[in-house]
């Protein structure tokens, strides 16, 4: 059975340049994340280009993700978020492309990685910082001082207010992450029983019959999940910013 671990290797395309002793590589995950970017813009493009009153394929699916994001943000931040509308939409499309992509067999899927999904909570962790301190001085860190809690009681709370706040890149990337590796182990393993019992003759093409099935199955709750992630990692990032737009709400 081919090794289920080893669609996630990262390997060397070509040599970028050196930084001191450090090689500057460009690698098939580059690759794949360039291709995620290319796949979005010709998307855009194609959709904003030539609008028509009865809009074709592109335009629809360019209006309904627009709409979707935008829609998202105002529940979640109200009319004051859409400031921040560019950078979640990207957030949204990119993860979701490098999903889908990820889902056709042969390919690279770049947020099963940790140090990507990881980099892009802290772009979320980062912006949420900075522009809470930026609007709000000091009056953002009330973000760790519920209101209504109990004088004895209130210097846990901020402690524990205070990791919880520092932990959310962790939890933010590793939630993208550990469900794309998971998802995509399963689906090989299960591709893998099909192969092996499928060359074994007549009675083993009878035995791989069930693994197929699953394989099918999962392949359906696959893309489901590379939507919902998409979603999830979207939604936690207007939580976040809401916090930087009203802290100690």
């Amino acid at each position: 059975m081919a090794d289920p671990i080893h669609q996630f290797e990262i390997h060397k395309i070509f040599t970028l340049g050196h930084i001191g002793n450090q090689e500057i590589a460009f690698t098939n995950s580059s690759a794949y994340m360039l291709g995620a970017v290319a796949i979005i813009s010709l998307l855009m493009l194609g959709g904003s280009a030539g609008r028509r009153l009865v809009p074709n394929r592109f335009q629809s699916l360019a209006e309904l993700s627009y709409e979707f994001v935008g829609n998202t943000l105002k529940e979640s931040v109200g009319a004051e978020g859409m400031k921040f509308f560019p950078f979640v939409f990207s957030l949204f499309m990119f993860i979701l492309t490098a999903n889908l992509i990820g889902i056709i067999p042969y390919t690279f899927t770049v947020t099963s990685h940790l140090i990507v999904t990881l980099a892009l909570a802290l772009m979320v962790f980062l912006t949420v910082l900075l522009y809470g301190l930026y609007k709000n001085g000091f009056k953002f860190f009330k973000l760790f001082v519920p209101s209504g809690i109990p004088m004895y009681i209130l210097p846990l709370i901020m402690v524990i207010e205070v990791i919880s706040f520092l932990s959310r890149p962790v939890s933010h990337s590793v939630r993208l992450f550990a469900n794309m590796l998971a998802g995509h182990i399963t689906l090989k393993v299960f591709a893998g029983f099909v192969t092996s019992l499928s060359a074994l003759g007549a009675l083993g093409i009878f035995g791989s019959v069930l693994p197929l099935a699953m394989t099918t199955a999962l392949t359906g709750l696959e893309l489901l999940v590379a939507f919902l992630q998409a979603y999830v990692f979207t939604i936690l990032t207007c939580i976040y910013l809401n916090d930087a737009l009203h802290p100690g709400h």
